[in-house]
């Protein structure tokens, strides 16, 4: 089951990948005209709406990227599927269609039902169609119906599947919104309380990629606080809109790289300088877009106290930033491109405090985490023991660092005796193995990767960071 939620969790992150499109448009659109939202600019206005078109549409995006990241081939006519499977849950359970099925007027119909549109049946079709997709994408039928095997049989069958969702739905979506806006609105009612909440589970939840669940609840509209779509739209309450996303900035722009800073100074000194070059890349990568799992992977699962510490100061970032009404948002991630976008938006409310919120932090975060780190003895990189392989970097001597990489990756795996398959999201490879205990995890972190996560008896993650897709793609050359 753990598996299944990962592996969805990883689909989820080809959408999102399309956010920063909507970000970067709607975030020059609003630095043109930040006070008109487009009225008084032709140009302003045509790259809001133009980055709009994807915000307003991240249900659909969600349906055709789950699909297509949970098939088993990853096939185009899977996305169709997934998009199939959307069109009709979503048309079946219009608030017009609903009010014909129950004959009553349009204005007694379940308010649930104008929201049947959000995040979560776009993730529920697109699970429907990649199940579809792996199940009937090779059945043939009779010589009759022929023309209709294969691939073309899925969006039929995902269509004929969402009807009887749609059935199921009809009775339980109600039930369903109403438990989800219900928890929204507890969490929101607590405050700049409920958002360190959400800030420190949000952390807690990364290792297994079911963060991206809870983010859905309150990032996007499927209990209604849809907090990055408002803040980009402008659709909100200026100070409050934007506090589940503001507190992240402080963390991923200063909080984390301050933690890599600390991680180097504590390294042994013959490790110095790998340590060096692992931190500098994953701090800049946090500071710069905010992806930050090459620098949590490095230690989480090295020293997860650590990262329970990482947690908690996630969550008083949070919150600090919610009862001070420091708002910023994002389209991909908490980093410093975000932050520049967003800054000018109408919504945002003295982003700039969040900077200095971020010092404060980044020294919170030094100190800390140098002071356990020390005081504890903890593994992180570059306090490995001696015995461990450390690979020199004379792989990318040839210029083709990722073939190397790959090869040295592929071999510590188990090669193709040991291999069943290999996928990748955006910082981690995902591999299926047939036997762990035929996994060299030395010889992978000689490559010098942040760290390593079995998630399973047959199932291994290896961080890679932001480049892993050439790295994944050296080791398709290699399994062909």
């Amino acid at each position: 089951m753990m598996k299944y939620l990962q592996k969805m969790g990883r689909s989820l992150m080809l959408p999102v990948a399309v956010l920063p499109a909507a970000a970067i448009l709607m975030g020059i659109g609003y630095w043109i005209d930040p006070s008109g939202w487009g009225a008084d600019s032709p140009v302003a206005a045509f790259l809001i709406k133009a980055g709009a078109a994807i915000i307003d549409n991240i249900p659909i995006l969600f349906a055709v990227g789950v699909a297509l990241g949970m098939a088993k081939d990853k096939d185009g006519s899977a996305a169709l599927s997934g998009l199939v499977a959307y069109l009709t849950v979503t048309t079946l359970l219009s608030t017009n269609s609903v009010a014909l099925l129950q004959g009553i007027d349009v204005a007694d119909v379940s308010p649930a039902f104008g929201k049947i549109g959000n995040a979560f049946v776009g993730i529920l079709s697109g699970i429907v169609a990649a199940t579809m997709y792996n199940r009937f994408s090779h059945v043939k039928l009779t010589d009759a119906l022929s023309f209709f095997s294969g691939k073309r049989l899925v969006p039929i069958m995902t269509a004929v599947s969402m009807i009887v969702v749609s059935a199921v739905l009809f009775f339980a979506w109600p039930v369903i919104f109403t438990g989800l806006v219900s928890f929204g609105e507890g969490i929101s009612k607590l405050g700049a309380l409920g958002a360190g909440l959400y800030g420190f589970f949000n952390r807690l939840l990364i290792p297994t990629g079911l963060h991206h669940a809870l983010n859905s609840v309150f990032w996007f509209d499927v209990a209604g606080i849809n907090d990055i779509g408002n803040f980009w739209s402008g659709n909100g309450e200026k100070g409050v809109t934007g506090m589940y996303q503001a507190g992240f900035f402080p963390i991923m722009m200063f909080g984390l790289p301050a933690a890599a800073l600390a991680m180097y100074h504590t390294a042994k000194t013959k490790k110095k300088k790998q340590a060096a070059s692992l931190m500098l890349a994953a701090g800049f990568a946090s500071f710069f877009t905010g992806v930050t799992e090459p620098i949590e992977f490095s230690f989480m699962f090295l020293a997860p106290g650590l990262y329970v510490v990482h947690a908690v100061l996630t969550g008083i970032s949070l919150a600090v930033a919610a009862l001070f009404h420091w708002t910023a948002g994002f389209g991909f991630s908490a980093g410093l491109v975000d932050f520049i976008l967003s800054s000018r938006l109408p919504l945002a409310n003295q982003p700039y405090m969040l900077l200095l919120q971020g010092l404060v932090f980044a020294v919170i975060y030094y100190v800390l985490f140098r002071f356990l780190i020390v005081k504890f003895n903890l593994p992180t990189p570059g306090r490995e023991e001696d015995g461990e392989e450390v690979m020199e970097t004379s792989h990318a001597q040839a210029g083709n660092e990722y073939a190397a990489m790959a090869a040295a990756i592929y071999d510590g795996l188990g090669g193709d005796a040991n291999v069943v398959s290999v996928d990748n999201c955006i910082t981690r490879l995902r591999v299926e193995v047939k036997d762990m205990n035929n996994v060299n995890q030395n010889k992978i972190k000689a490559t010098g990767v942040p760290g390593i996560n079995v998630v399973g008896s047959q199932s291994i993650q290896v961080i890679v960071g932001t480049q892993v897709q050439f790295v994944a793609d050296e080791i398709e050359k290699i399994r062909k």
